[in-house]
C-alpha cells in the first residue's frame, strides 16, 4: 500500500528560454521523481512558436476578443479542431447560457444512442400525446414539425423533425416515447451528460424551454457535437439535410450556414428572449473538421455572420503540426512497487496541434497523473494526460497510457518503496504545517 495515499503529480515542461532542459519534474515530488532531462515534451514544443489561442481580458460590457487581429462580437464563443483536440478560440466559453433549441443536440444524442445500442429502431413508431401536440405543436408559438394529435410517427421522421426543422413537438414525442415523460427524459439527459464528462451543463427539458436548471456552456455544447459526429456518423447526417416536409408543410433546415458553401454539414440553432441567438455548427474543409459554438448574439443575421466568420478564420489561419508520433514516449511517471521505478507515457495515435500561421507565442507542456502509479501496470493503460497551453489557455488535452507493462517488483523493492513513501509523506506533512 502507498503510505502517502494517491497524490496528483505534474511534470511541468516549458520550452526554452523559460526552463532549462533537465530542470522540470513532478510538482511537489522529491528527487526520486523521474528526471525530465532531454524530455520529448521539451524537445518537441521548443520547436514551435505559435498563438494557438490568444485571449485578452475583456469586461462584461461586450469588449471583443482578439487573436492576431481576429475579432468576434459573440459574447460567448468556442472553436475547436476535434481531431487534434486543439482549442483555436474561446471567449467566455465556460459561462452558463440558456441553450434554447440547441439543447436538441443533447436530445439527439440520447436518441442516437438508443438506436446504436439496439433498443430503438428507425421504423419504430411513437404516438403523439396531447402534451406534445399542445405544448410543442401547431398550437404553440415555437418551431414545430406540425404533428397531429394521436398520430403514430416513425422514429426516423421524428429525428428529421427534431434536427432539421427544430420541432418542439418532435422533441417531446421522442422524449415521451423513450423515457415515458419529459421529466424522466431530462433525468436521462443529466445522467448522460455526466457520463460524457460534462461538468457545468444541466438539462431540464428536451426541446429548449428556458428553465432555471436548463443551462449549458459553449465549450460543452461543442463537446457534445464532437461526440455525436464521431460516435454516430450514420445518424449525424440528418443534421445536414436541407429540407423536410411533414403533414404537407414544407420547411427548410433552420441552420443558415448549410447554404453558405463553407463546408457546414450540420447541428443546430436556437434563440429565446433571455439568451439571444446561438448556434453550434460543424464544417469540413480539405479534410479538416472544425466545430464552433457561439451564444448571445442580437439577431439571427448576426448569429449566422459571426459563426461563419469564426469558422473561416479557423480554416484559413491555422496549420497542423505533429508533436509526437504513435507510441512515442512523451515523458515518464513514477511507479510504486514495480520492477522498475518509472514508466514511459505515450499515446496510441499521433499527438497533433493546430498552430496559428505567423504566430510567435510559446507553448508549454505538462504531464499530469495520479501518482505514484501502483504496479502492476498493463501496457496501454490510461494513466495520465498531456496538457499543452498557450499562456494560461489550455489548447490541447491528450490522454496518455503506459508505454510498456510494469510487473510487480520483488519484496525488497516493494519494501524500499513503502519506506520511501512513508518518509516522504512525513516530511511533506511537517513542511505543510509550518
Amino acid at each position: 500500500m502507498v503510505s502517502t495515499g494517491v497524490r496528483k503529480q505534474a511534470l511541468a515542461i516549458r520550452p526554452a528560454p523559460f526552463l532549462k532542459a533537465g530542470a522540470a519534474r513532478a510538482e511537489g515530488a522529491s528527487s526520486k521523481s523521474p528526471a525530465a532531462k532531454d524530455s520529448p515534451v521539451l524537445q518537441h514544443l521548443a520547436r514551435f512558436s505559435a498563438c494557438v489561442c490568444f485571449l485578452v481580458g475583456f469586461a462584461a460590457s461586450g469588449a471583443l476578443v482578439h487573436a492576431q487581429g481576429f475579432q468576434t462580437s459573440a459574447p460567448h464563443a468556442f472553436l475547436i479542431d476535434p481531431a487534434t483536440h486543439t482549442v483555436l478560440l474561446e471567449k467566455a466559453a465556460d459561462d452558463l447560457v440558456t441553450p434554447a433549441s440547441t439543447v436538441k443536440i443533447m436530445t439527439a444524442e440520447l436518441v442516437f444512442r438508443e438506436i446504436a445500442e439496439g433498443r430503438l429502431k428507425l421504423d419504430d413508431e411513437f404516438t403523439v400525446s396531447e402534451h406534445a401536440w399542445r405544448t410543442g405543436g401547431a398550437m404553440s408559438a415555437g418551431s414545430a414539425m406540425f404533428l397531429q394529435l394521436g398520430s403514430k410517427v416513425r422514429v426516423e421522421d421524428l429525428i428529421r423533425g427534431l434536427v432539421i426543422v427544430s420541432g418542439n413537438d418532435a422533441a417531446i414525442a421522442l422524449a415521451e416515447g423513450i423515457a415515458g415523460s419529459e421529466e424522466a427524459f431530462a433525468m436521462r439527459m443529466n445522467k448522460r451528460a455526466a457520463e460524457l464528462g460534462l461538468t457545468r451543463s444541466s438539462f431540464g427539458n428536451p426541446w429548449g424551454k428556458a428553465e432555471p436548471d436548463q443551462k449549458v456552456t459553449a465549450r460543452e455544447m461543442a463537446q457534445i457535437a464532437a461526440h455525436i459526429i464521431g460516435a454516430y456518423p450514420d445518424l449525424y447526417r440528418y443534421f445536414g439535410e436541407k429540407e423536410f416536409t411533414w403533414n404537407k408543410i414544407h420547411q427548410l433546415n433552420r441552420n443558415p450556414l448549410l447554404t453558405m458553401s463553407i463546408g457546414v454539414d450540420g447541428l443546430k440553432t436556437g434563440n429565446v428572449d433571455d439568451s439571444g441567438y446561438g448556434i453550434v455548427a460543424s464544417a469540413v474543409e480539405e479534410g479538416r473538421r472544425l466545430i464552433v459554438a457561439v451564444y448571445g448574439l442580437r439577431t439571427a443575421k448576426e448569429r449566422a455572420e459571426e459563426a461563419r466568420k469564426v469558422l473561416q478564420w479557423g480554416f484559413r489561419n491555422f496549420e497542423e503540426k505533429n508533436l509526437f508520433r504513435p507510441g512515442e514516449v512523451v515523458g515518464t511517471a513514477q511507479v510504486y512497487g514495480g520492477a522498475q521505478s518509472s514508466v514511459g507515457l505515450s499515446a496510441p495515435g499521433d499527438i497533433k496541434v493546430l498552430l496559428q500561421r505567423g504566430g510567435n507565442e510559446k507553448l508549454t507542456g505538462k504531464i499530469v497523473y495520479e501518482g505514484p502509479l501502483v504496479a502492476p501496470i498493463e501496457a496501454g493503460a490510461k494513466v495520465g494526460r498531456l496538457e499543452v497551453r498557450r499562456g494560461g489557455a489550455l489548447v490541447l488535452e491528450q490522454p496518455l497510457g503506459a508505454a510498456e507493462t510494469v510487473a510487480t517488483g520483488s519484496l525488497p523493492r516493494r519494501a524500499f518503496d513503502a519506506a520511501y513513501e512513508y518518509v516522504a509523506s512525513s516530511i511533506h506533512d511537517r513542511l505543510s504545517k509550518k
